[in-house]
């Protein structure tokens, strides 16, 4: 009987988690980690599935959270503030000057009819003119969930596609702008006037000159002298987007007004680079989701269910924000000219509510401005919308990439250059493991062999405090080994190597300096793996190459020598944009091996045989512009699913050269896995993935074919 005693009086689970902060923790972790794939699997967002978790795990459901915990509620807070910052630092200020006043004008539309529509169901279902300003300022704004979609059909170079891009920045801007004064408008501490009105216009023009200038200048003199420390650049960001949001609430305005302006004053500084890669990855991956459960945490389930002015608020939100931004689109393709599928592509690129909206309504109901049936709404105009608008831009984009296919705009396609012959095609081998070196120098001197090139086995000693350090004459000694070792290698293979041994601080700059210095055409690597912590936040040896190179990267996984390589296959995906680099790469080491390659392109399964037709003979045109001594086969194959179709493909072949990519995150936050990553860890043949430079002076293949970026 104590013993049952004992047993009833334990507290309850709740409070238990409660005291131990670590408990819960360890509970969004299991969740952030596991849901989102389930959801994924059933072709749903993955943020639809933390928010369906918050909703379970939290009071409407088995009540393991409280809405009062502080630990939930500082990391929600933080990725509050995160997904703010991200969604400026994602915006493309280069696509965004190229269309600017288009994209001014499709905002207006864009921003003006939600917000008449949304102020309209606040008065009708009777709350004041200030709330209701604010529902509709909710869903002015829209988020590119469906941009990883776009960039893998090759289609955000349309205008239409470039023009709601350029337009987010305006919505944005405006829906942030009106939470603010409706915010201050009902504070307590007096009557909003026009005094305090011109006051607080003034403190924020202010404040963001200070935030978009100085933070920008801040950023270039930091970065400029840092050296390149990846931790300490990435330091110094997370310290400007909490700095600006500290500043944003001493003048008076919300935090994630700060944290926007952030993200946009430290977009050029970042750039396409690194930090910026693991500054979003974090976000990302840990505080941006556990704010989209803990916005489950806050919804209030039951009374949903049972007040039916709740459901009729929601769907007349849910038919407002879909009608009004189809109107906003249809006024854009009037006055612009665009034909249905780019107004559509439109419609269904700003219909997602998610990052700015969501951010906006949990601002607005801890101010206690918007009451709890709003909210509830908001949500769920976020689950419809965030599903709906991905969905209906993976019909209709493909539509659009096809349609610009059967067009005549091959004659839009670079021609190809003479090749430069003042300095050698030279091949620099980076190497390490002596596991993977015969393979990396086989295949380095095939390609020198056939572009009359020299190959530069490189070897690099890590430097330490002190030159006469015991670790660095072991590390010296061991390079010498290898070195000595490849260049034998080569010797047998006909190929004479110029062996080169440096110190640096670390490989992946000492890969990319001694490469440049050596004017080096190609990089030829092993292939690495992801391994500890440092890793995942910072990347790896080839992550950091990728990013700093000036030449393409060969990233090599071999099963066998590369001698015995005699069927080549090269996926391309866009046929807009396409990335001829692989292409002449297999070919190169094609003709060394008097092997075959095959360029493959798939296209959905309901592609009819005149399409297919026209998509293999825009695709042989474009590859005929290789001016190839032996052209590639050209294959066309309709499936559903790209990947699936490249790895059956891919039983027949010895080597697939892919474009190497990054997987890109939506400004909502949320990683979207790409096709090349899937591949890389299905294949069973031997794999080169072909990373291309940023930049566009990058040095060129033999054969001089310009440098193309597409998304695989």
């Amino acid at each position: 009987m104590e013993l049952i005693s004992q047993v009833l009086a334990l507290e309850p689970t709740s409070q238990v988690l409660g005291k131990e902060p670590i408990v819960p923790f360890a509970i969004l972790l299991v969740v952030i980690l596991v849901v989102p794939i389930l959801f994924e699997r059933l072709r749903l967002p993955g943020l639809v599935g933390l928010v369906f978790s918050g909703v379970v795990l939290g009071p409407s459901g088995w009540n393991l959270f409280q809405t009062e915990s502080q630990t939930i509620n500082l990391l929600a807070d933080i990725g509050l503030v995160y997904l703010i910052f991200v969604a400026g630092l994602e915006v493309d200020i280069e696509q965004f000057q190229q269309r600017k006043n288009r994209s001014f004008g499709f905002a207006s539309f864009s921003f003006s009819f939600p917000l008449i529509m949304g102020t309209l169901a606040g008065q009708i279902f009777g709350f004041d003119w200030v709330i209701s300003v604010l529902i509709g300022s909710l869903f002015a704004s829209h988020t590119l969930l469906a941009y990883p979609i776009l960039s893998r059909l090759g289609v955000v170079k349309n205008e239409a596609v470039t023009v709601t891009i350029g337009a987010k920045i305006f919505t944005d801007i405006g829906a942030l702008l009106i939470l603010a004064l409706c915010i201050a408008s009902a504070s307590p501490l007096g009557v909003f006037n026009l005094a305090k009105l011109l006051t607080l216009l003034g403190w924020l023009i202010i404040y963001s000159v200070v935030v978009l200038v100085g933070f920008d200048w801040v950023g270039k003199e930091f970065f400029r002298r840092s050296g390149g420390e990846e931790g300490n650049q990435f330091l110094f960001v997370l310290l400007t987007v909490f700095l600006a949001a500290v500043g944003a609430q001493l003048i008076g305005v919300e935090k994630i007004i700060g944290a926007f302006l952030a993200g946009l004053a430290v977009n050029e500084v970042l750039g396409e680079g690194p930090v910026k890669e693991k500054v979003v990855f974090v976000g990302s991956v840990l505080f941006i989701p556990i704010f989209f459960v803990h916005l489950g945490l806050l919804i209030d389930l039951p009374n949903f269910i049972h007040s039916t002015s709740n459901l009729q608020l929601t769907v007349f939100l849910v038919f407002s924000v879909i009608a009004s931004k189809f109107i906003a689109a249809l006024l854009a393709k009037l006055l612009y000219r665009y034909n249905w599928q780019e107004s559509i592509t439109m419609w269904s690129l700003s219909i997602p509510q998610v990052g700015t909206t969501l951010a906006a309504t949990l601002v607005g109901y801890r101010a206690e401005l918007l009451p709890v049936e709003v909210f509830n709404s908001v949500v769920v105009v976020m689950l419809v919308t965030s599903t709906l608008g991905p969905l209906i831009t993976s019909r209709v984009a493909v539509g659009l990439a096809s349609a610009t296919v059967t067009e005549p705009t091959i004659t839009n396609q670079p021609e190809p250059q003479p090749p430069d012959t003042s300095t050698a095609f030279t091949i620099v081998v980076p190497v390490y493991n002596p596991q993977t070196q015969q393979y990396l120098i086989e295949l380095a001197t095939l390609l020198a062999r056939q572009a009359n090139g020299r190959i530069i086995p490189l070897a690099i000693a890590t430097a330490a405090a002190n030159m006469d350090a015991p670790q660095l004459e072991v590390s010296l000694q061991r390079s010498e080994r290898l070195l000595a070792k490849a260049t034998a290698q080569s010797q047998a293979l006909g190929v004479t190597a110029e062996p080169l041994l440096r110190i640096d601080d670390a490989f992946a700059q000492g890969i990319s300096r001694a490469s440049r210095e050596q004017k080096a055409s190609l990089i030829v690597m092993g292939w690495g793996k992801r391994t500890g912590l440092r890793a995942r936040l910072f990347g790896n040896v080839i992550d950091n190459v990728l990013w700093a190179s000036h030449c393409p990267v060969a990233v090599t996984r071999l099963v066998d020598s590369p001698k015995k390589i005699q069927r080549i296959l090269v996926p391309v995906e866009n046929l807009m944009a396409p990335t001829l680099q692989p292409v002449h790469f297999a070919q190169l080491l094609a003709d060394a091996n008097q092997a075959q390659v095959t360029v493959l392109n798939v296209c959905e399964r309901r592609t009819s045989s005149s399409k297919i037709a026209a998509r293999r003979s825009h695709l042989a045109a474009i590859v005929s512009k290789l001016a190839l001594p032996n052209p590639p086969e050209i294959q066309i194959i309709a499936h559903e699913n790209v990947a699936q179709a490249i790895l059956q493909a891919a039983r027949l072949y010895d080597l697939v050269v892919l474009p190497f990519t990054r997987n890109r995150t939506s400004p909502g936050g949320l990683a979207i896995s790409d096709v090349t990553t899937q591949l890389a860890r299905q294949l069973t043949c031997s794999i080169i993935m072909l990373g291309e430079p940023q930049r566009t002076h990058a040095v060129p293949l033999p054969t001089g074919i310009p440098s193309t970026t597409s998304v695989m």
